[in-house]
């Protein structure tokens, strides 16, 4: 059953304008897309790939102001999911370029 975009929309509210994603749990690409889900507020539908990543992102903070979001343990992931996610931080710095009010800083 798909959610309502218009209440998931409503939902989502980052505190003060800034989200913290740390993956320093995170042992699989599934508990990434699954934070990533929770921290974003994505619908239920969404597809836990890259494409629907961008899909539920690309817009998402139209109109917010400035929003920073923070990345946790990226470093302490084993090497294979940072290489699976090597392509998530690719959709941060595009999404970034198309809207200059989301900040991604990388903390370790």
């Amino acid at each position: 059953m798909a959610g309502n975009l218009e209440t998931d929309e409503i939902r989502f509210k980052p505190t003060k304008n800034r989200i913290i994603l740390d993956f320093s749990d995170c042992k699989y690409l599934g508990e990434v897309h699954r934070l990533l889900k929770a921290k974003f507020g994505f619908p239920e539908y969404y597809g836990e790939n890259w494409d629907a990543l961008w899909d539920c992102l690309d817009g998402r903070f139209d109109g917010m102001g400035t929003v920073l979001i923070e990345l946790y343990g990226f470093s302490s992931m084993n090497e294979e999911l940072k290489g699976y996610c090597v392509t998530m931080l690719k959709i941060f710095d595009e999404l970034h370029e198309k809207s200059p009010n989301v900040c991604f800083v990388l903390m370790d």
